[in-house]
């Protein structure tokens, strides 16, 4: 608890003492009795009583006449704490000290459960804030040989060396050029195992180095690294509202002083209509005490307290429990359109299958060239390329020491999006891709015998023969497809730029029903569209990708979910929504909180407008005193904020 939340405490603690002791003097001391017959009857005794209740008013609720004082004026006076010192000021007016205390110390007390609540909220966020590491061990060559420095990590730039001992936070991103280790990965991915780490890999800024020391050469500045934008991301997710948010903000702005207007009404017009109209209606100080008390009355009951804190801390705490589970939501807006999803359309390679490629199989179509030679040649091309399919192809060409490709000298390498590479060789041109694109230069590919990803080449306009890799299915992405459904989307679909044998194989083992297959990245994008037009007007298209080469897609779609691929760059910044560990299982979870989340926060809309309707009626009839308007107040914010914590608690599916 913070200390300023401790001093809150002890303030309602003071004014609840003190309370009592005006509440033992005013009602408790028997009035046959000296002491109670001078309380009860000399002026001093009812000064004393006053003073009593009025120091534990000041003690409790000090603050909120100062915060109503400062509003006035600024221009801002309609607010809750307007409301409650028009309300409590008036009570002690009419003598009813008790009731004007109690209001306050119960409003005061439902202000600290709601701070409090916050708190609990901000806490799950603020593991993730604590990511971000405060100094950096800067490996500097001089005379002397090598030297350690400590310097903030916005010293550091790309190509810098830096030392990250055991136990240390990894203040940049960068590759490990020597040890190695185990990294804490789960402030950003929820999980709990330790990620291993050797030479050669990348790591990446906000993860803790568990064991060994480990060497980084830096590859971004730290505005660009990871943990900058996912701070960036987590800071900004307040200013994207939800439009129920943005409705409880409207609401509560012209509600406040209508409210204020009614009670005004309520406390004149009835003693005006029973003074001039009705003759026989007696004209006083009870009467006008009477209708004062039920304007005040309903003042206290018509503070939107319930719905102006519960509805953003029930956003808030679903954000925060998603970021618990490594699932980072960019703003309750995104929430929200998420629990209305009714399509799904999720890429195939790197969101529902591992995008490891491995080569299983090498068929050259040449008599003169034998397996080994062709892969060699491919994996000459290949070499230029940075897709994962490439890098296997090469990866399978280096086995056991081999470094045959290196002897086929390319020249005027161009890659071709969606196809390929092309190249010249000894002056011949080579083309090393998918079908597409050698019947794109009329060339005929000849048939691949198995399933999986095909990649061909081809030299003077014939085909050479061809590569197959195969994709290995993640674990939880029949899971993740399973529990989609069970959310309530109409649809699950499957594209991908593989040929269509493999595609539906990957459908059929993951039970999907719809698939396109042999896209380019645009046709994706045109795909998107039109299933966009088939959803319904409040309906959303969620659409799920690797973050990178699926970038047009997620911004085109309602909710872009990108598998972050442990901070990827574009998925961070491409994206609704961030899944830091790549497990499809997540998108899942992200959709069961934000209908959690929706459901919370259309209970509380419900049960707090209810209940103070009525109440609200009941204390313009005169059947409502200030106790029952206190449980209006504060005790349906209460209970709204407690419902509103339950968004927190993300549980596994």
């Amino acid at each position: 608890m913070s200390k300023k939340l401790k001093k809150h405490l002890i303030r309602i603690i003071v004014g609840i003492l003190i309370f009592a002791v005006g509440m033992l003097v005013k009602y408790l001391i028997p009035m046959d009795t000296v002491i109670g017959t001078l309380f009860s009857l000399s002026i001093t005794g009812q000064w004393i009583i006053f003073g009593i209740f009025l120091c534990s008013y000041v003690i409790s609720g000090g603050d909120v006449l100062l915060k109503a004082f400062r509003n006035l004026f600024a221009g801002h006076m309609m607010d809750e704490n307007f409301l409650m010192t028009i309300a409590t000021v008036g009570a002690f007016f009419v003598g009813d000290y008790p009731e004007a205390v109690a209001v306050m110390i119960f409003y005061q007390a439902g202000e600290f459960f709601q701070q409090y609540a916050v708190g609990k909220a901000r806490q799950s966020i603020k593991e993730l804030m604590d990511i971000c590491p405060e100094s950096a061990c800067l490996i500097k060559q001089t005379d002397n040989g090598l030297m350690e420095e400590e310097v903030t990590p916005d010293e550091v730039h790309p190509g810098d060396l830096i030392r990250i001992r055991a136990g240390e936070k990894i203040p940049l991103d960068g590759i490990i050029i020597e040890g190695s280790s185990n990294l804490d990965t789960k402030a950003l991915t929820g999980e709990s195992m330790p990620r291993p780490v050797t030479a050669g890999e990348d790591v990446i800024s906000g993860c803790i180095n568990l064991s060994g020391v480990i060497d980084v050469k830096v590859s971004k500045e730290f505005e660009d690294s990871t943990v900058s934008k996912i701070l960036e991301l987590v800071e900004n997710a307040g200013n994207r509202k939800a439009q129920s948010e943005q409705f409880i903000t409207k609401f509560a702005r012209w509600y406040t002083p209508i409210v204020v207007i009614c009670a005004v009404l309520l406390a004149i017009v009835p003693v005006v209509w029973q003074s001039l109209i009705v003759a026989s209606a007696p004209f006083g100080w009870r009467l006008i005490k009477d209708y004062v008390y039920r304007a005040l009355t309903f003042l206290v009951i018509s503070c939107p307290c319930a719905l102006v804190i519960s509805i953003p801390l029930s956003f808030f705490g679903g954000i925060g429990g998603a970021s618990k589970h490594g699932i980072l939501i960019k703003g309750s807006n995104y929430l929200e359109n998420l629990s209305k999803a009714e399509y799904v359309v999720m890429d195939k390679t790197g969101t529902l299958t591992k995008g490891n490629f491995e080569v299983s199989e090498v068929e050259a179509a040449e008599s003169k060239m034998s397996n080994q030679e062709l892969l060699d040649m491919m994996a000459a091309v290949e070499s230029y390329s940075n897709h994962p399919i490439s890098q296997s192809i090469c990866r399978k060409a280096k086995e056991n020491g081999r470094n045959g490709y290196t002897t086929y000298q390319c020249e005027k390498v161009e890659e071709i999006p969606g196809y390929g590479l092309k190249a010249l060789i000894n002056g011949k041109t080579i083309l090393v891709g998918n079908e597409k694109l050698l019947l794109q230069q009329g060339i005929e590919p000849v048939e691949a015998k198995e399933y999986g990803t095909v990649v061909y080449a081809a030299k003077n306009q014939k085909c050479l023969g061809y590569c197959l890799l195969e994709d290995e299915i993640k674990p939880d992405a029949a899971k993740a497809i399973e529990t989609l459904l069970k959310n309530g989307v109409k649809e699950v679909v499957m594209l991908t730029g593989d040929r269509e044998a493999t595609a539906a194989k990957v459908a059929k083992e993951l039970h999907i029903t719809k698939y396109l297959a042999q896209l380019l990245p645009g046709d994706k994008v045109d795909k998107v569209e039109e299933l966009m037009n088939r959803k319904s007007a409040d309906g959303t298209l969620v659409f799920v990708g690797d973050g990178i080469n699926d970038a047009p897609v997620l911004a085109r779609a309602d909710i872009g979910i990108a598998m972050g691929g442990l901070g990827s760059d574009a998925a961070i910044e491409a994206a609704d929504i961030v899944i830091m560990d790549d497990a499809p299982s997540k998108i899942g979870l992200a959709m069961s909180v934000a209908r959690k989340t929706i459901s919370i926060v259309k209970q509380n809309i419900v049960f707090a407008l209810g209940i103070k309707l009525v109440v609200l009626l009941l204390a313009a009839i005169g059947m409502a005193n200030m106790w029952l308007a206190v449980f209006a107040d504060v005790g349906v914010a209460f209970i709204a904020i407690l419902n509103a914590m339950r968004a927190l608690k993300v549980k596994p599916l």
